[in-house]
């Protein structure tokens, strides 16, 4: 693929993760929001219920509340409305617009090397995929947790935990792919298909037993209702993000790939001996 159609292409991937990440803001705004706050108040309780009784005894006045929110206020650095809005819009973008464009590197690469599928369908082939490995398989092995309910004191250990298992993810997805397409001769698409994705499980399974757990990743009595809402808010969000963009980048890579075969057209009729 010539090097200005995959500039262009990344552009629009840039551009489909955008407007993939303003969906992703409207869902986690609506449904991931509620859970977050709901696990901070339980953890501003504990840590209410845990403080000395000395600590508290001007509370009746309500000096001692005073003070402790605006302390807590102060070494927040942005108040949760701007938390939840601002920091909310400006994350989800930017990790929309990222992952659009690495995304839309990996459709030019596997374009015409997996099948004969049309670009649509292979930026919708290409979505599912990244979903797959980059957050449901992590995602089952570590589900995601509310900010605040587990040991502080490993939070350097489980994100470590959690990125190799994204990495083991991608590598093992790769391979499966390159598996699939050498078995594709013998075996034909459909066959290669399943036994690639069979061999995809079963190494991701016995990866699974081998890793260590996050046993402290969410402390002892919190909520499991909360704690169930707030994996489903998280799964959702990620899976809007990447439908909405297989969905929106499938058109413009659909446009783009089509204009540059009709612009080489001419070219090619110019270029030829009948031409001539």
């Amino acid at each position: 693929m010539h090097a200005s159609t995959v500039r262009s292409l990344l552009v629009r991937g840039m551009l489909a993760g955008l407007i993939a990440g303003l969906f992703a803001f409207a869902v986690a705004y609506a449904v991931g929001e509620p859970p977050v706050n709901g696990a901070i108040a339980v953890e501003e309780a504990k840590a209410a219920g845990e403080a000395p009784a000395g600590h508290g005894s001007h509370a009746g006045h309500g000096g001692g509340t005073v003070a402790v929110e605006a302390a807590e206020e102060e070494e927040e650095g942005f108040s949760r409305s701007t938390q939840s809005t601002f920091g909310l819009a400006t994350g989800v973008l930017v990790y929309g617009v990222a992952l659009g464009g690495i995304a839309s590197l990996a459709f030019s690469f596997v374009l015409g090397r997996v099948g004969r599928f049309s670009p649509r369908a292979t930026a919708a082939l290409t979505a599912a995929a990244a979903f797959t490995t980059v957050y449901l398989v992590p995602f089952l092995k570590y589900p995601a947790t509310p900010p605040a309910v587990g040991n502080p004191d490993t939070i350097g250990q489980r994100t470590t935990l959690f990125f190799l298992m994204i990495l083991l993810s991608v590598l093992l997805g790769i391979a499966a792919v390159i598996a699939g397409r050498r078995l594709a001769p013998r075996l034909g698409n459909w066959n290669a298909t399943l036994a690639a994705a069979g061999g995809f499980i079963v190494v991701t399974a016995v990866a699974f037993a081998f890793l260590p757990d996050n046993d402290d990743a969410v402390a002892a009595g919190f909520p499991a209702a909360l704690l169930w809402e707030f994996r489903l808010a998280s799964l959702a969000i990620q899976a809007v993000l990447w439908a909405v963009f297989g969905i929106v980048f499938g058109v413009l890579a659909q446009k783009v790939l089509a204009a540059r075969t009709a612009g080489a057209d001419p070219q090619v009729q110019l270029g030829s001996p009948a031409a001539g």
